[in-house]
């Protein structure tokens, strides 16, 4: 198969990194690679072309690649290149907006959508989600230190003792545990809140309080998002957060339902009465965001608190959120590529919830 990876247009990290190439490569496939497509998360061109990748000019890779990899979906304009019957992988979304795949079905093309591959257990290996949370709830806590006008851990000085930060995790989902681990590294005292059940254990063997409202409907058939809950259980929820949260120094949010709006927990009511140089991290601002005042791709100070809201922290760490998302495609490009050819079998379950378009054909169904 010819493999063709592009240079994203407003993203840092690269679809395949070189040591990926090479296994791919040794499949029996071609790779093309567009010039520079790794230069922001610092995968030179001469690197691709060590590990025996062909690199060529965008229009090229489109032309003649059998299989396109891209981190963000194609453009239009791209779109009309690319060759008939190619297969395009990339993250379309489309529990959350589908009319990019209706553009899409203008063209006899094949897509499938990483963001729907199944989180079942044979495909863990595969979830590009789960690796791109780990790197943002891990970025998260960064940035709220850096934002910060207090030290993070307990310090004993001579001048004095300067107790820890207090930080409150919001949704311990992927995104949500990795910050835990990380405050918790960085000496801070964490409490941690989430609708399901099953967080409960983890979050405590990460040494974090677990803050449990009574009454959330846990839905062990979500694939690990979290599910609508009633609004009694909201307000419930918003008062406990409420309470928390005016103790707490840096408060992190990860808190999204898929194919809806993100939950609105942390009020402007809250925030007006927190301390001022607290910090809230949004990482579900792309969805509305966790908290009422979070602006997506904004930082907004409110009353003395720095609100940060983006959905795109991974970005920010391309070298290595690069090296998962491409080590997570391979794993991906194995269900269907056995030395140099392709099958989409739709018996196999991952191909078959993750396939959203076939020559033009709209698979995906809203359920």
């Amino acid at each position: 198969m010819i493999i063709g990876i592009l240079r994203e247009q407003n993203d840092a990290r690269v679809a395949l990194v070189p040591d990926v190439v090479q296994q791919l490569l040794k499949e029996n496939n071609r790779i093309i690679v567009e010039r520079g497509a790794g230069e922001a998360a610092f995968y030179p061109d001469v690197a691709f072309e060590a590990a025996g990748a062909e690199l060529a000019s965008r229009e090229e890779v489109l032309s003649s690649a059998e299989i396109i990899i891209s981190i963000a979906p194609l453009e239009d304009k791209d779109l009309a290149v690319i060759k008939a019957k190619a297969l395009i992988i990339s993250s379309y979304q489309p529990f959350a907006d589908t009319s990019y795949l209706e553009k899409v079905s203008r063209y006899p093309l094949n897509v499938l959508s990483l963001d729907m591959i199944p989180r079942i257990t044979i495909a863990q290996s595969m979830d590009v989600l789960s690796s791109m949370a780990s790197v943002a709830g891990y970025r998260a806590v960064l940035m709220a230190a850096n934002l910060l006008p207090r030290y993070f851990p307990m310090l004993t000085t001579a001048a004095g003792t300067i107790p820890p930060a207090k930080v409150l995790v919001i949704g311990a989902g992927v995104a949500g545990l990795q910050a835990i681990a990380t405050a918790k590294r960085m000496g801070a005292v964490v409490e941690a809140f989430d609708t399901r059940a099953a967080a409960k254990e983890e979050v405590q063997s990460l040494g974090a309080k677990f803050v449990e409202v009574e009454g959330a409907k846990d839905d062990k058939g979500a694939g690990g998002y979290a599910v609508e809950q009633t609004e009694e259980f909201k307000q419930k929820q918003r008062a406990l957060v409420h309470e928390k949260a005016l103790k707490s120094d840096v408060i992190i949010t990860t808190a999204q339902v898929r194919g809806r709006k993100a939950p609105v927990i942390i009020k402007k009511e809250t925030v007006a009465e927190m301390k001022p140089g607290s910090v809230i991290i949004d990482i579900a601002a792309s969805t509305g965001g966790n908290c009422e005042l979070t602006e997506d791709n904004q930082t907004v100070v409110r009353n003395g608190v720095t609100i940060v809201g983006d959905s795109e922290l991974a970005a920010g760490m391309p070298m290595h959120a690069s090296q998962l998302f491409s080590k997570n495609v391979f794993n991906f490009l194995k269900v269907f590529i056995k030395e140099g050819q392709l099958n989409l079998d739709f018996n196999h379950e991952i191909i078959k919830s993750s396939c959203i378009l076939l020559e033009g054909k709209v698979l995906f169904e809203k359920k």
